[in-house]
C-alpha cells in the first residue's frame, strides 16, 4: 500500500471541498485583547481584531488572574509532577474544585485537563457503574459526549434536537427498571440555541432518568454568580451531573464535572480518563480559581457582553444577513457553502484584519456552513461598526442571498 498517497488522496478531499483548515498564527497582547498579531505566511506581521475566541469576557487578561498564576508559579514551579493519584493533587486543585462545586451547589466536583476529557471520561465510565444502562443522547450533542458514549459501549438512543416528544418516544421504548441516562447541553454553540432543560428534568423524573448537562459555552455567562443556564433558570438542583469548562468564559484552561459527592467518588476512583492524566498545573488551577471567584461576585462583564451581542445580532439582521438569534450569546451567520465560507473568512482578515474562522463540515452539517462570531465586553463600538461594514461589504461582493427586510 502506498500510505504516502493514501494521505495526499484525504487531504486533497479537504481542498476540493473547500473545508481544509487552516490555522493562522496569532500572538494576543496582554491588555490589548481583542487586538492581536498576526504572523502571516509571508513574513509579515499585522494587527488583528479576534472575532471568534471562546474567551467570551476578556478573563484571560484580567489582572486577578494573572496575579493568581504568577503567585502559584513562583511558589510552586512549572508542572503538576503526575497523576492526580501520584503527587498531582495539590492545594490549588483542591481549591478549585471547592469553588467549581460551590458554583454549582453540589457536593463535588472534579477537575480535568479540558472539559472534551471530563465529558468522555464520565460518559464512558458510567455504564461500567450502572449496568444495563441506556444513554438517551440529543443529536447535536458535542463531539466530546458522543465519543464518552461511544467508549462507553452500552445502547444508546438519540433524539431529535430539542424535540421533547421523541425524547418521550424513546424513554417509552425502554424497557422498565433498566437505568437510563439523559445527556444534553444548556447552550447548542453553533446555531446559539438553547436546550429544554426544566422540560428534560420532567421526563427524567416520570421515566426515573439521570440527568447530564453539558455547560461549558454558559458558564460564567450565564445566572446571578455565572453558574451557567441551570443557575439562570434555577434547576442546577435537578441535574445529577454538569460537566463545565476553565477555558471558554473563565480564560484558562481545564474542565470539570459536578455532582454528588458518591457520583464524583465514583467517576473519580473508575474513570481511565482520570485516573492515568498528569493532572493540571497549579498556576492553571490557581488563575481558574480566581477566575471564577471573580465572576461569581461581579457580573458586570457578562452584562456588558450580552449587550454588544445584542447590538452585533441587530445590526447584522438589519443588513438582511441570516442569523439565527436564539437570545445566546453566540452570533452565526450562516453561509451555506464551505468555499464561500473559507472566502469570506479569508478576505475578512486579509483585506479588513478580521479574524473569524470558518465553520465546516463535520462541526456542523453540509450546506450549514457558517462564520461565528464572538463578541465580548472589550469589542469596541469602533470594531463593531467596522466588523458590520466589512461583512455588509463582502457579502455583496460574493454573492450571497439577503433575507427580505420588512418595511
Amino acid at each position: 500500500m502506498d500510505y504516502s498517497q493514501r494521505l495526499s488522496d484525504a487531504l486533497q478531499g479537504l481542498h476540493d471541498e473547500g473545508r481544509y483548515r487552516t490555522f493562522i498564527d496569532i500572538e494576543r497582547k496582554q491588555g490589548h485583547f481583542p487586538r492581536a498579531t498576526w504572523h502571516a505566511p509571508d513574513g509579515s506581521n499585522r494587527e488583528i481584531t479576534v472575532w471568534c475566541g471562546n474567551d467570551y469576557l476578556g478573563m484571560g487578561q484580567h489582572p486577578k488572574v494573572l496575579a493568581a498564576m504568577h503567585e502559584a508559579i513562583d511558589a510552586t514551579g512549572a508542572g503538576s509532577g503526575g497523576t492526580r493519584n501520584i503527587s498531582g493533587t495539590t492545594v490549588y486543585h483542591k481549591a478549585l474544585e471547592a469553588e467549581l462545586a460551590d458554583l454549582h451547589q453540589k457536593e463535588a466536583a472534579l477537575v480535568f485537563t479540558s472539559a472534551y476529557i471530563a465529558n468522555e471520561a464520565a460518559l464512558s465510565v458510567l455504564p461500567k457503574l450502572f449496568p444495563g444502562l441506556v444513554i438517551v443522547s440529543d443529536e447535536l450533542n458535542h463531539a466530546s459526549m458522543i465519543e464518552g458514549i461511544r467508549h462507553g459501549n452500552c445502547e444508546k438512543k438519540v433524539f431529535r434536537h430539542n424535540d421533547m416528544a421523541h425524547l418521550r418516544e424513546l424513554l417509552e421504548s425502554i424497557e422498565p427498571g433498566r437505568p437510563i441516562l439523559i445527556a444534553f447541553e444548556s447552550i447548542y454553540s453553533m446555531d446559539g440555541d438553547f436546550g429544554k432543560i426544566g422540560e428534560i428534568c420532567d421526563l427524567a423524573d416520570e421515566f426515573g432518568a439521570l440527568t447530564y448537562i453539558d455547560e461549558v459555552h454558559a458558564v460564567g455567562m450565564y445566572g446571578p454568580r455565572g453558574g451557567g443556564v441551570t443557575e439562570r433558570d434555577r434547576l442546577a438542583h435537578r441535574i445529577d451531573i454538569i460537566n463545565g469548562t476553565m477555558a471558554k468564559a473563565y480564560g484558562v484552561m481545564g474542565g470539570y464535572v459536578a455532582a454528588s459527592a458518591q457520583m464524583i467518588d465514583a467517576i473519580r476512583s473508575f474513570a481511565p480518563g482520570f485516573i492515568f492524566t498528569t493532572s493540571l498545573p497549579p498556576a492553571i488551577a490557581a488563575g481558574a480559581t480566581a477566575s471564577i471567584r471573580h465572576l461569581k461576585s461581579d457580573g458586570t462583564l457578562r452584562q456588558m457582553q450580552q449587550t454588544n451581542a445584542r447590538i452585533l445580532k441587530m445590526r447584522l439582521k438589519g443588513m438582511g444577513l441570516p442569523i439565527d438569534d436564539h437570545g445566546s450569546h453566540i452570533v452565526p451567520v450562516h453561509v451555506g457553502n464551505p468555499v464561500k465560507c473559507k472566502m469570506l473568512s479569508d478576505r475578512l482578515l486579509e483585506e479588513h484584519g478580521i479574524y473569524v474562522q470558518p465553520i465546516n463540515f463535520p462541526t456542523v452539517p453540509r450546506g450549514t456552513e457558517r462564520l461565528r462570531f464572538t463578541p465580548s465586553p472589550v469589542h469596541t463600538p469602533d470594531l463593531l461598526n467596522r466588523l458590520v461594514q466589512a461583512m455588509d461589504s463582502l457579502w455583496q461582493q460574493c454573492e450571497l442571498n439577503r433575507a427580505e427586510l420588512s418595511a
